[in-house]
């Protein structure tokens, strides 16, 4: 943030997550600065939040395989989800049906990228490129293509485009692309494990999370599926959150009906260990502040921060908010401690007071300005 501050420059691109971290940190935006945000969806609350931040917000959009940007769109305050615009100039989108005809204003079909920013293809992965990279039947122009995005859009009224969602099985967490698929396949090798599904939810700050749903015998812990998963994947594609369930919800033709899974149990998401109360208003304010970053209705002092389902993400939301609070704590401490018991006696290490005179420093705010009830419904994947 210093370095943001200290350079003076007036125009940055990032994803949604890179400007929550930012906000979250304190950062109070420069007027001078034009904010650019790509990578994935850029949620209307956040939007929201980031407007007042800088001379303007724009949200960029456009996949890998046609060079990054292929529409812009000046964001405006409004109620509404932030559309992704119109296409770039030498772009041109089509929003096609499953037949290939084009859909009509406000019904929703897959966007296909035509233009001179799509790609020539994959490296190496002929039949990929096929099956991407379409003739473009809409321009006269020989070999002319267009790029088969996989996103379920629509157009508005106003000409501009709205993204729905993904029409296969792969989503974007934290701006990096992930195949769900790939997450099950190494899950299902798990021993006694029957079946799993994993799917994307949001959390209560609208940030993505992928949660894993699994039947087994007998159910491992959850502790034991992310280290198994940790030896095979990167940090990113690791659930956050692991949910025990007998058997997978199916349709009546028998595939899994992802609508019908059930919302994780916040009081089954400390995981095993036994639930041990805060012991000091230090505690009592770290356990808080854990509880409204990770959407849970109790944390103890000796629950894994990484078994209550948090991310890299959530470790500089914990710390931003404890540091605002007067608690002095960094990502590193909260990676090499992981429970606010560890933490109590660290943060009393570094401060060189007692616990109880660090805590008799920290006036406890009411838990209701941490705590957010929600409702079952907020719980079930948008």
């Amino acid at each position: 943030m210093a370095q943001l501050e200290a350079s003076g420059i007036t125009f940055m691109q990032a994803t949604p997550a890179t400007w929550r971290l930012l906000l979250e940190a304190g950062w109070k935006g420069n007027p001078r600065l034009k904010l650019l945000c790509g990578g994935e969806a850029l949620p209307r609350e956040l939007a929201g939040r980031l407007l007042g931040c800088g001379s303007s917000l724009w949200n960029m959009y456009g996949p890998t395989e046609t060079t990054i940007w292929s529409a812009t769109s000046f964001v405006k305050p409004d109620s509404g989800a932030v559309p992704i615009g119109r296409p770039i100039a030498n772009t041109q989108f089509f929003v096609l049906d499953p037949s290939g005809e084009p859909t009509p204003i406000g019904v929703p079909g897959e966007l296909y990228i035509g233009g001179d920013g799509v790609a020539r293809g994959y490296f190496n992965r002929s039949e990929l490129t096929v099956d991407r990279f379409v003739p473009d039947g809409f321009r006269k122009e020989p070999g002319a293509r267009l790029y088969k995005t996989g996103d379920l859009v629509r157009y508005r009224p106003d000409g501009t485009i709205e993204f729905l969602g993904r029409l296969d099985n792969q989503v974007k967490v934290r701006g990096f692309r992930i195949e769900l698929g790939e997450i099950e396949a190494l899950l299902i090798q798990y021993p006694g494990m029957r079946e799993t599904v994993v799917v994307t939810q949001e959390d209560a700050f609208g940030d993505k999370r992928l949660v894993a749903y699994v039947a087994a015998s007998p159910q491992p812990a959850s502790g034991d599926l992310r280290g198994f998963l940790a030896k095979q994947l990167p940090d990113y594609m690791v659930p956050a959150i692991f949910v025990a369930i007998e058997a997978l919800p199916r349709t009546p033709n028998g595939k899994v009906d992802r609508r019908s899974l059930p919302a994780p149990d916040p009081a089954k998401i400390r995981g095993e260990a036994p639930y041990v109360a805060p012991r000091s208003p230090l505690e009592r304010q770290l356990a808080d502040i854990w509880e409204e970053v990770l959407s849970l209705d109790r944390v103890g002092i000796e629950d894994n921060v990484f078994e209550l389902g948090a991310d890299s993400i959530h470790l500089f939301q914990i710390t931003a908010r404890a540091n605002r609070a007067g608690i002095l704590l960094s990502p590193q401490q909260l990676l090499l401690h992981r429970t606010i018991a560890g933490l109590s006696g660290e943060l009393h290490l570094i401060n060189g007071n007692s616990r109880e005179s660090l805590a008799s420093a920290i006036v406890p705010l009411p838990r209701e300005k941490f705590r957010k009830k929600r409702s079952e419904s907020e719980w079930v994947r948008k």
